[in-house]
């Protein structure tokens, strides 16, 4: 049944995956999902909260857990969540891998997209919990979290059942030998590797987790999530509706847990460190991701931290390209991880279609634009959203302390809505490229620095070093000249750094597109995995060909 009803979404996938075109299969406006559904899903997220998440269909709890402080209001949600031993979701995972391994990935892939379908209806409880958990502004919640977020599930799901269908299940193998032949009967089985643990991020903690658990589930291997402490209500919601879908389609739930913690009583070390838990994936700081990389035995997909630029040479459109760039770097406040960070600058300045502007009037141009846009009633509030946690508010306070010149800091923000939030505008640090032991830094967060470079080719230079030795996920370009052009995309790419050139208007470099982007290469340090390649897949299966002689 499922099959049937879900069949054209999956082939439509597959081709979308293949065509690298414009594709989504959740709109990303909230309109799109019904007048009433706003306010219903704000009802259902307040009805959460100051009480036990009880919607989840695991058993056997130990304690229940919960700390999480909205960004806006810095009041504790209240809501609490089991606590389970490590053994008893290890042991459950196991056992509910063992048939849906041997499921065919038909029924799977249709069952997962169900599961998809389902979480639909929960986008607006899921963006509301992400806004008060990450500080993300609602708009920007909503589409993260349920349609952007969504896409990339469905999207590892296409690849996987693409991948899994690659050999054919049996055939009859012949090999003439003159009079006679030998002849096989051949299968090919794909085996799933085993239990999956997804280790989610603060920031971003849906959009991050579903391909992951999405990669696992499709292959045919259980999975755990681990979120975030901080930001577990929106994953602990898909994951109940997830457990939902599987029971009622005469799966065990157990195919998907959640593992909550605390900061108190982390559990990821002791969970990853399972000799069970065959596969690993990481969002978060390098530190911890380096550690799970080098966990022996374990299949781990990594997503880390990174220093993203942008190279300035020339522009036709001065204007147009600050106003895109100061949005970017506002945009969330600058906790996206494809944020830009390093702005590399010739010294001379930069030339555009209205003849020569100086370093000066650049860097001040971007000032004036960031402040314009911050102090707007209507939408410095809602770019910049709220900093997660008061320690990246620190670090952008702290920057200006750094060295090199203060362009912008401790500019005051006001949200009418939520007066308590935690906010601020972006710090501006201008710097020489001497200073490298301040840009060659991820400063997470709301802080940019303008590094003044001797030459264009200077720029490049610098850049393909930040990307090489701490990793970068994204780079922003802008060039008039077509030389230019091919020189910046071969040498980033050289180091394994996609590259956006010219961005203006409505799209920017923070942004990545389901079927048609890859989120991270996997190629430098900024991590080892990307959405969604067939790396991402294959690594979590394995193939087997067993033969017999026909006589």
């Amino acid at each position: 049944m499922l099959v049937k009803k879900h069949q054209n979404t999956i082939d439509n996938a597959v081709k979308a995956n293949h065509e690298r075109t414009f594709y989504s299969q959740y709109p990303e406006h909230p309109k799109a999902y019904g007048e009433e559904a706003h306010a219903k899903g704000l009802q259902s997220y307040q009805q959460m909260l100051n009480k036990p998440f009880k919607q989840l269909l695991q058993t056997g709890e130990t304690g229940w857990t919960g700390e999480e402080v909205s960004p806006y209001t810095q009041e504790v949600l209240g809501v609490t969540y089991p606590s389970f031993a490590i053994a008893d979701l290890v042991k459950k995972a196991a056992t509910a891998g063992l048939s849906w391994g041997k499921t065919p990935v038909n029924e799977r892939a249709a069952v997962l997209t169900e599961t998809l379908e389902r979480i639909k209806d929960y986008f607006f409880d899921i963006a509301n919990a992400t806004m008060h958990t990450t500080g993300q502004s609602f708009m920007m919640s909503f589409q993260a979290s349920g349609p952007h977020a969504s896409d990339r599930a469905l999207e590892a799901i296409a690849t996987g059942y693409h991948e899994l269908h690659r050999y054919p299940d049996h055939l009859l193998w012949e090999k003439p030998m003159g009079k006679s032949s030998i002849r096989l009967e051949k299968t090919f089985r794909a085996i799933p590797k085993g239990t999956g643990v997804v280790i989610g991020c603060s920031t971003f903690p849906v959009w991050n987790t579903l391909p992951g658990m999405y990669a696992d589930l499709i292959t045919g291997n259980p999975v755990i999530v681990k979120p975030h402490p901080r930001a577990i209500l929106p994953i602990a919601i898909a994951v109940s509706v997830i457990q939902q879908v599987l029971q009622e389609n005469g799966y065990d739930p157990n195919l998907c847990q959640l593992a909550a913690d605390s900061s108190g009583n982390l559990i990821a070390k002791e969970l990853c460190n399972d000799p069970a838990i065959r596969l690993i994936d990481y969002t978060g700081g390098s530190a911890f991701g380096n550690y799970i990389e080098s966990l022996p035995g374990k299949t781990v997909f990594t997503e880390k931290a990174g220093v993203n630029s942008v190279l300035l040479d020339s522009v036709k459109d001065l204007d147009a390209v600050i106003q895109n760039l100061a949005f970017s770097v506002s945009l969330y406040s600058g906790q996206m991880c494809t944020a830009p960070q390093n702005f590399f600058i010739p010294g001379q300045g930069i030339t555009t279609s209205n003849g020569q502007v100086s370093f000066n009037e650049v860097v001040q141009k971007f000032k004036d634009a960031i402040l314009a846009l911050v102090s707007n009633p209507k939408m410095g509030a809602g770019t910049l959203g709220a900093v997660q946690n008061e320690s990246t508010l620190i670090r952008a306070r702290e920057a200006q302390q750094l060295g090199g010149k203060v362009i912008l800091a401790d500019t005051p923000v006001t949200n009418e809505e939520f007066s308590n939030a935690r906010i601020c505008a972006p710090t501006i640090l201008e710097v020489s490229s001497a200073d490298n032991n301040i840009y060659e830094q991820e400063l997470f967060g709301p802080v940019i620095l303008f590094i003044k470079t001797k030459d264009t080719q200077h720029s490049i230079q610098l850049a393909k070093q930040m990307a090489l030795k701490h990793g970068a996920i994204t780079c922003g370009a802008y060039t008039t000249d077509a030389a230019i052009k091919e020189l910046i995309a071969e040498e980033m790419n050289s180091v394994f750094t996609p590259v956006s050139f010219n961005l203006t208007g409505f799209i920017w470099v923070n942004q990545h597109a389901a079927f048609s982007d890859f989120h991270v290469t996997g190629g430098n340090p900024a991590g080892n995995a990307s959405f969604t390649n067939q790396e991402f897949i294959i690594k979590r299966f394995v193939w087997v060909g067993n033969r017999e002689l026909v006589e």
